[in-house]
C-alpha cells in the first residue's frame, strides 16, 4: 500500500478541520473518483462494474480503474460468483470504515515514523 504524496500531506496538515473523505484522498493517494466509486460500494456492496457505473453515471472502463486502484489500496474486495446458467461476475465490497480507518492510521503512522527518521538524520 502506498501512500499520498507528500505534497498532499502538506496540504492536509494546514487544514485544521479536513474532512473524513479529503484524508481518505490523501492517505491512500486517491483521486475524487475513486473515493466515490468506495463510498458508492459501501452504499450498495456486492455490485457489479456495471452497477457502479451506472450508479455514478460513469464509464464502465473508468469504474474499472478505479476499482483497479481501490483494490491496490486494500479498500475493496472482489469476488467471483458463479452464475447459474454458467459464466461468472465479479462483485465488490468495500473495507468497513472502522479497517479502512485503521489501514489509515497505521499508514499515517508509517508517514510520520519516515519523517522521524529524517529529522534525526539531519547533521548539525
Amino acid at each position: 500500500m502506498t501512500r499520498g504524496d507528500p505534497e498532499d500531506m502538506e496540504d492536509l496538515m494546514r487544514i485544521d478541520d479536513p474532512a473524513f473523505d479529503r484524508v481518505l484522498e490523501c492517505v491512500f493517494g486517491i483521486h475524487a473518483h475513486e473515493r466515490r466509486t468506495y463510498f458508492a460500494l459501501l452504499e450498495m456492496p456486492g455490485s457489479t462494474v456495471s452497477e457502479i457505473a451506472d450508479e455514478l453515471d460513469r464509464d464502465r472502463s473508468n469504474v474499472n480503474r478505479s476499482l483497479s486502484t481501490l483494490a491496490e489500496k486494500s479498500l475493496i474486495e472482489r469476488d467471483r460468483k458463479i452464475l447459474d446458467g454458467g459464466g461468472y461476475i465479479y462483485q465488490y465490497y468495500p473495507t468497513p470504515i472502522p479497517e479502512a480507518k485503521e489501514l489509515m492510521h497505521d499508514a499515517v503512522d508509517r508517514w510520520a515514523a519516515d519523517v522521524h527518521e529524517k529529522i534525526d538524520s539531519f547533521d548539525t
